[in-house]
């Protein structure tokens, strides 16, 4: 199955260097203070992307898969098959079932100077399945390497937000918290203990603006001195800026660590009771959704030419009802032609430097069914693409330059002007008008649970119930 092959005179590929546990790397690039000839470079193997690497002289970390073209030390094997795919077979090399079973019959010597005897090894028996199967396997293996990847950079990314927070509160933190604590100093402690790493980004976010807000109004104020009155005046100063629903958020944002601060004796009395919310009036709020009719226009009206654009990204936003960053860390490798399925497995970090993330939860993991139509317009616009990289995602990407695209459309068509977000709402606002289950809707979507979509939709359903109570009566009429 696997042919040793040997190349030399490959100057001009990048020397490597084996990692034992994580493939090749550039020489130049390795952390390893690493002596080589570069004038005798002529001497040492190629050795190709995906190909494996064995080293005599380290029997349990002497197999390696190289992961680009290059050109290693002569004291290397090189072994390449044409009917192996390496993502499934790396596993099974670096096992333990064939390292101590398979490969040690094969190493002579003592301790660490075991060498493997390169004649026997070849002889060892290989498990072999189609290469259908192997590629199917290869591909779920790397996709929960890929998704291990993405949660631990989060969890780094959250950390490090933790340790950031912790420095610039470090003397706060040392400080006992009496009722003589400002207020505004307890509420940041309280959010560091209470909701650094147990919340999502965004949503920490908003506690922390409300911090803001509180070191703004009410610098001055200890937790001791907060009562019923001076509660209700943080909540009225609040509402000169913000609607009542806004107003609300900050109240139950702030409540839970007044309640806290009862419980811990530092105040009397719940200040926050009975508190009265108050707000601007509302602005008028714009329509965040089309009809199939205006939805039909803006398409109409949209450039889908042979290469990829940003009309080609309100297209499938709008027929699948993605997330803007889900839809933005596409991948040709996400579409899956054949069986008119879409993968989302993680969305792109639009707002920080770029890169992949995880999705929002777990139930935003998900495949969606495509149309046939946007399955075959798809399949040519990618055909040459990077199948790991980003379909449409070439520089920093704004959400407001999408939703500045899309208001040009709405605009020359004579729509109503919609976000991308309102894409989303219009794909699933069709879906329920056209009759189909808020469970499959919440699916389709990726809601954690059907509450969200009905509470996100329940104008729509509230009007689809009306609908249905005419069909109600006409039929008992009919009994008659």
């Amino acid at each position: 199955m696997f042919k040793e092959y040997s190349e030399k005179n490959h100057t001009e590929l990048p020397a490597l260097t084996i990692i034992r546990g994580g493939g090749t790397v550039k020489r130049e690039e390795s952390d390893r203070n690493l002596m080589y000839d570069e004038s005798n470079l002529s001497n040492y193997k190629m050795v190709r992307k995906d190909d494996f690497i064995v080293h005599l002289r380290s029997f349990e970390g002497g197999l390696e898969k190289s992961l680009l073209d290059g050109i290693i030390s002569p004291a290397y094997h090189t072994f390449h098959s044409d009917v192996a795919d390496s993502r499934f077979y790396y596993p099974y090399f670096r096992s333990h079932e064939f390292i101590k079973h398979k490969l040690v019959p094969h190493v002579y010597g003592i301790r660490d100077g075991r060498s493997i005897d390169i004649a026997g090894m070849k002889t060892i028996e290989i498990p072999y399945t189609s290469i259908e199967e192997q590629r199917k396997i290869g591909d779920y293996l790397e996709s929960l390497d890929h998704l291990i990847t993405l949660h631990q950079r989060k969890y780094f990314i959250i950390y490090n937000k933790l340790i950031t927070w912790e420095k610039e509160d470090l003397q706060m933190n040392t400080t006992t918290v009496s009722s003589d604590t400002l207020f505004c100093d307890y509420y940041k402690k309280w959010i560091t203990v209470y909701k650094e790493g147990a919340i999502r980004p965004i949503t920490m976010n908003k506690y922390k603006m409300a911090h803001q807000w509180l070191v703004k109004l009410i610098p001055t104020l200890t937790v001791g001195d907060i009562d019923r009155i001076s509660y209700q005046q943080l909540l009225n100063d609040y509402a000169q800026n913000h609607e009542r629903q806004t107003t609300m958020d900050f109240h139950h944002h702030i409540k839970c660590a007044i309640l806290d601060a009862v419980d811990e004796g530092l105040i009397s009395r719940d200040p926050t009771r009975k508190a009265i919310i108050k707000g601007k009036e509302p602005r008028a709020k714009k329509q965040k959704y089309l009809n199939q009719f205006e939805l039909h226009k803006l398409i109409e009206s949209l450039d889908l030419s042979q290469n990829i654009n940003w009309d080609w990204f309100i297209l499938l936003v709008a027929k699948t009802g993605m997330r803007f960053s889900e839809a933005l860390a596409l991948t040709p490798k996400d579409f899956d032609l054949s069986h008119q399925m879409l993968t989302v497995s993680k969305t792109w970090n639009y707002k920080g430097n770029g890169g992949f993330l995880p999705t929002k939860n777990l139930s935003s993991m998900r495949k969606i069914q495509l149309d046939w139509q946007t399955v075959m317009q798809f399949s040519s616009l990618i055909k040459d693409l990077p199948e790991n990289e980003p379909i449409f995602v070439k520089e920093k990407v704004y959400n407001s330059t999408l939703n500045d695209i899309l208001a040009r459309h709405c605009i020359s068509t004579g729509i109503p002007v919609i976000s991308i977000h309102g894409l989303r709402h219009t794909h699933a606002s069709l879906l329920l008008f056209a009759g189909v289950s808020i469970a499959s809707v919440a699916r389709r979507l990726g809601h954690a649970s059907m509450t969200t979509t009905q509470k996100t939709y329940l104008h729509i359903i509230q009007e689809l119930e009306s609908k249905d109570i005419d069909i109600i009566m006409r039929s008992l009429s009919n009994l008659s």
